[in-house]
């Protein structure tokens, strides 16, 4: 028993260290992910830019991210956000209710199906992808905050008309700035700042690989399509 463990340490250690380096290497957009202490890697810090031309835009939203010792193989991660959330799918405590971070069982009674869980397939990226996806498109089938949902559906089913939902959510985003400032964070508000280009290494010579190379221009002239437009953020307001 003990020699399972171990090996499970062992192998689940390795697997977030390669995780952390290929983040490092190639970084998700809005986010930055930091170890809350060097000699632990179960414990990651994140912190979630908002994503421009939606409502968290410039927004600077912290989150625990707790990996079980069996990761990857069957238990997903412990997810909570720090920051206080206002969010149809987010529990007071910071604690966010998605189907990827659910334990892989057949639980007829959630309307979740099994292959929507959690599996070994997933990683640290699907995770952050599909909550920020999440931020911006609740799923008010299963809310884990009821009033926050209900408050939601009025804002959606009024075309915006009714900003009590939005207009929280911005108090919120306000009040992350002097968090960032005292973190010495500079937040992304546009989408040339949001946008990560990952530096392409010049192929070898005679390397029948070839690389194309990103020119900034392209992010500012609005052609690049690793972020969030306008017409997909959400923001229905009228």
């Amino acid at each position: 028993m003990a020699q399972h463990d171990h090996t499970h340490v062992a192998s689940s250690q390795k697997a977030l260290m390669l995780e952390m380096k290929s983040l490092q290497e190639q970084p998700v957009e809005g986010f930055k992910i930091t170890l809350v202490n060097e000699a632990d890697m179960y414990n990651w810090e994140v912190a979630i830019f908002g994503p421009p031309n939606t409502h968290y835009e410039g927004g600077y939203f912290k989150v625990r991210i707790k990996w079980p010792v069996s990761y990857c193989f069957s238990a997903p991660p412990a997810f909570r956000f720090l920051t206080k959330m206002w969010h149809p799918n987010i529990y007071e405590n910071g604690d966010v209710c998605i189907s990827i971070l659910h334990p892989p069982v057949d639980d007829p009674q959630s309307g979740e199906l099994p292959s929507e869980r959690w599996n070994p397939t997933q990683n640290v990226r699907t995770i952050l992808l599909s909550v920020i996806s999440l931020l911006n498109e609740p799923n008010t089938f299963s809310p884990a905050n009821v009033d926050a949902s209900v408050m939601y559906r009025k804002w959606r089913d009024s075309k915006g008309k009714d900003r009590e939902y939005v207009e929280i959510i911005r108090k919120q985003v306000l009040a992350t700035k002097a968090e960032a400032e005292r973190d010495g964070v500079k937040v992304p508000t546009t989408l040339a700042e949001y946008c990560v280009r990952t530096p392409v290494p010049a192929p070898d010579e005679g390397s029948d690989v070839f690389y194309d190379y990103y020119d900034d221009d392209d992010v500012e002239d609005g052609d690049s399509d690793c972020c969030y437009d306008e017409d997909d953020s959400g923001n229905e307001e009228s």
